[in-house]
């Protein structure tokens, strides 16, 4: 892993389609921007912003986020997620993330990712079928 740079900024946006409104992902029953589809959006624009400070072979896996929701999005409008490095200390990358509509703010987030080899941490995760 590269030196990451901290307030390093990244963008993740997509479009609210019936597929990622919480009556379609079964977090309610309302046909509005789910909270999981926000909460991966967040994550994606970490993801993003983390990027460029991998190695080959390494990515990054998210550990723990805490998140509002605080404003509802109709299908059809356009979301995003602007991510920003705020810590650093070894293989933890510590985010705040905030989401917005064409309205303004509907989300806020603390997120961690470590980075990991990728090819080790998948092995790892496909020993636990060995044990079943």
């Amino acid at each position: 892993m590269k030196e990451v740079i901290i307030n390093t900024k990244m963008k993740a946006e997509q479009t609210v389609e019936a597929s990622k409104t919480a009556a379609a992902v079964g977090s309610g029953t309302a046909r509005v921007f789910a909270t999981p589809m926000m909460i991966a959006l967040m994550e994606n624009a970490a993801l993003k912003c983390l990027d460029k400070f991998l190695d080959e072979g390494e990515t990054s896996v998210g550990t723990a986020i805490s998140t509002t929701h605080t404003s509802a999005t109709p299908m059809d409008m356009d979301v995003y997620a602007i991510a920003e490095i705020v810590g650093a200390e070894g293989r933890r990358v510590d985010f705040e993330i905030t989401a917005y509509d064409k309205c303004g703010v509907i989300g806020e987030a603390k997120h961690t990712r470590v980075v990991v080899n990728a090819e080790r941490f998948e092995s790892k995760a496909n020993d636990k079928l060995k044990n079943i």
